[in-house]
C-alpha cells in the first residue's frame, strides 16, 4: 500500500472512531450488539458449512459461503434454506 493510501485509511478511520465516540451510549451498545450478532450468525453458518457435505446443500457450497459472507440475511438464508433435512 502506498503512503498517501496509508494515510488516507489512517484518516478515515480516525475520523469514524471519533464519530463512534460522539454517539449517545445506547447507540453504541446497538451497534455493538448488532454487529456481534452479525459476526456470530457468519461463524455459525461458516462453521456448519465446513462440516457438511455439498450433498446436504441446497446448491452449491462455495455459492453458500460467499453469500454468508454479507450481513444478516446471508447467513439466515442459509441457516434456514441452504442445508438438506439430514
Amino acid at each position: 500500500m502506498n503512503h498517501s493510501l496509508r494515510n488516507r485509511c489512517e484518516v478515515a478511520m480516525s475520523e469514524a472512531i471519533r464519530k463512534f465516540k460522539g454517539l449517545p451510549l445506547v447507540k453504541q451498545a446497538a451497534i455493538v450488539a448488532i454487529t456481534a450478532w452479525n459476526v456470530a450468525l457468519i461463524v455459525i453458518a461458516q462453521r456448519d458449512l465446513s462440516h457438511r457435505p455439498e450433498s446436504q446443500l441446497h446448491g452449491s457450497k462455495r455459492l453458500w459461503r460467499l453469500a454468508c459472507l454479507t450481513n444478516t440475511v446471508g447467513p439466515l438464508s442459509y441457516l434456514r434454506w441452504g442445508r438438506r433435512a439430514a
